[in-house]
C-alpha cells in the first residue's frame, strides 16, 4: 500500500536482512575502543571531540568492528550536538562539520574495508558471500539527556519544562545534517521515555525525512524503559511511524532482554533490534563501571540463540562491549568466520 514512496521504507530492512542471511551484527562500544586506541575522552563531548582531534582514531575503530563482522556501523555522532559544540565554543559551522564528518569518516572505513576485501579476495577460498556482505551506516542521534551529559538519560526525567516541542526543536538540526551528509538510517539511541520517542517520530514526519530510522530505548527492567514508560507502548509509538524500520533496546542490561523482546514482539511486527551492555553497571556519581551483581553476564553470545528464538533479528553490542563481542555474536549467527577479510 505503500509502492508510490518509491523506496518503500518497511521493505528497506527486509530486503537488508535478506541479504544478510536473514540475521544482522551490529557494532559495538565506542567510546572504551577509542581509549584503547589512545583517546583521550575525558570530555562532555565523549567520543565526539574525537571527529576534529583524531579522526584517524574514528576510522580505526569503525574497521575494527567491520573485520570483526559488523553489518551496521554506528557513526561518533552520539554525543555531537550543536548545542553541545557551541557550549564548546566551536560556531554553529564547525558543529555542523564535525555531524558531518562522522558520517564521512564511517563511509570511507566502509570504502577502505570493501577495497580491502576485494584485493584480499584472490588469496582466499574463504566464506565469498561474508567478504561482500552488505553494510550499511546508521547515524547516532543520542538522547537530549546524552547532551545534558549528567547521567539523565539513564534515568529519562527531563522534568515538565521539557515537551515534545523543546525536543523536536533540540533534536531538528542534527538530524537533517546527518540526513544529508548521506547515512543508510538514523539510529535513534538509548531513548529513555515516551516523550522523546513521540518527538522523533513527528519530527520525521514533520521534516518529510526519507531516510529510514530505528527507535531503541534504553530498559530498566523486563517490561519498562529507564523512565518507567512501558516498552510496550513505547513500541507502539515507534511502529506508528512509518520511517522507523526497526525497534529494540540497547544500554540495557543482558539479563532483561529476554522479557523486552517479548514485549516487543507483541507491539510491532517490525525487526527487533538489541545491543546490550556487557552487564556491567554505570555508577553517575562515581562515573565508574561495576560489575553487576547476580549474573555473571560479561559475556552475552551465549544467549544469542535464544534471543533470536524469541524474535530479534538485529544483535549487537553497547557500553563495554568490544570487537571481540561482535565477532562472538557474527560466530554465533554465521558460524565460524574463516577468512581475514572479515
Amino acid at each position: 500500500e505503500m509502492g508510490l514512496e518509491g523506496k518503500e521504507t518497511p521493505s528497506f530492512l527486509r530486503d537488508f536482512l535478506d541479504k544478510c542471511g536473514g540475521y544482522a551484527v551490529i557494532d559495538g562500544g565506542f567510546a572504551t575502543e577509542l581509549e584503547r586506541h589512545g583517546a583521550d575522552l575525558n570530555d562532555q563531548l565523549w567520543s565526539a571531540k574525537c571527529l576534529v582531534s583524531s579522526p584517524h582514531l574514528v576510522r580505526r575503530v569503525h574497521l575494527d568492528y567491520l573485520d570483526a563482522g559488523a553489518n551496521i556501523i554506528l557513526t561518533a555522532s552520539y554525543q555531537a550536538t550543536i548545542q553541545g559544540f557551541e557550549a564548546k565554543g566551536f560556531s554553529r559551522e564547525e558543529g555542523e562539520t564535525m555531524l558531518r564528518r562522522s558520517v564521512e569518516i564511517a563511509r570511507e572505513a566502509r570504502e577502505i574495508y570493501y577495497d580491502r576485501c576485494t584485493k584480499d579476495s584472490s588469496d582466499f577460498m574463504g566464506n565469498e558471500s561474508y567478504r561482500t556482505r552488505p553494510i550499511l551506516i546508521a547515524a547516532s542521534v543520542g538522547s537530549y539527556g546524552a547532551y545534558l551529559a549528567d547521567g539523565s538519560e539513564y534515568v529519562g526525567d527531563y522534568g515538565d519544562a521539557v515537551t515534545v516541542q523543546t525536543l523536536k526543536d533540540f533534536h531538528r538540526e542534527r538530524v537533517k545534517i546527518l540526513v544529508d551528509a548521506g547515512a543508510d538510517l538514523i539510529a535513534f539511541e538509548t531513548i529513555p521515555n515516551k516523550l522523546e520517542a513521540k518527538a522523533y517520530a513527528e519530527l520525521l514526519e514533520e521534516e518529510g525525512i526519507e531516510t529510514p530510522a530505528w527507535f531503541s530505548f534504553s530498559c530498566k527492567d523486563e517490561s519498562n524503559v529507564v523512565s518507567g514508560d512501558s516498552i510496550f507502548e513505547c513500541a507502539s509509538i515507534a511502529d506508528s511511524c512509518r520511517q522507523v524500520v526497526a525497534v529494540g533496546v540497547n544500554c540495557t542490561a543482558p539479563r532483561f532482554v529476554h522479557g523486552l523482546i517479548s514485549s516487543i514482539t507483541k507491539a510491532t511486527s517490525k525487526p527487533v533490534l538489541v545491543y546490550p551492555n556487557s552487564g556491567e553497571t554505570y555508577i553517575a556519581e562515581s562515573n565508574q563501571w561495576v560489575k553487576s551483581s547476580g549474573l555473571a553476564e560479561d559475556d552475552f553470545v551465549p544467549y544469542i540463540g535464544k534471543w533470536r528464538d524469541a524474535g530479534a533479528s538485529l544483535f549487537g553490542g553497547c557500553c563495554r562491549t568490544t570487537p571481540n563481542t561482535i565477532r562472538g555474536i557474527a560466530e554465533a549467527i554465521f558460524g565460524k568466520l574463516n577468512d581475514k577479510c572479515v
